[in-house]
């Protein structure tokens, strides 16, 4: 969350000539309402789980695209597993206090409509980091960097190494 994935992930696909798939998107145009609505409805259980039905299909039927993924993708092993056996998983790592400043004005996040945002940021970062860890391939630090310099940093590093 406040990593830069749909910034970072279209200038990416961009730059390589793919797609460029934002998982939450497809969920959202699947439900025909937004993240915070299915979250207020339905909750976030119900929300994980057409997440994992989203992550299945987009993850075996698509090629030649970048996919972001929503920040909880990695709280269910199925969705590892899938996404790992098909893609290479770039880790866009993000400090809890970078993730506070990118989003201290944004409202549609469900699990930030609290009174201590860097509290709960922080918390999600330190359950979530280890998942993340074990799900990507690559590991790039996005604090105080530019989405263009990002990219650059990502081509270079999967353009170096065998997947």
């Amino acid at each position: 969350m406040g990593s830069g994935k749909t910034t970072v992930g279209r200038l990416l696909a961009s730059k390589l000539g793919m797609e460029f798939v934002d998982l939450d998107e497809v969920i959202m145009v699947k439900l025909g309402m937004s993240i915070s609505e299915v979250f207020s409805r339905y909750g976030e259980g119900y929300f994980r789980d057409v997440e994992s039905e989203v992550v299945k299909e987009v993850f075996t039927n698509v090629s030649n695209s970048v996919i972001a993924c929503g920040g909880g993708v990695v709280v269910r092993d199925v969705n590892v597993e899938v996404i790992k056996n098909n893609s290479v998983v770039v880790y866009l790592r993000v400090s809890p206090y970078e993730a506070y400043r990118r989003l201290m004005s944004c409202r549609d996040r469900p699990l930030l409509n609290v009174g201590n945002r860097l509290e709960v940021i922080s918390k999600l970062m330190r359950v979530r980091e280890p998942l993340y860890l074990r799900t990507a391939h690559v590991v790039v630090d996005v604090d105080g960097r530019t989405p263009e310099d990002i990219v650059n940093d990502i081509i270079k590093i999967l353009s170096s190494k065998v997947f």
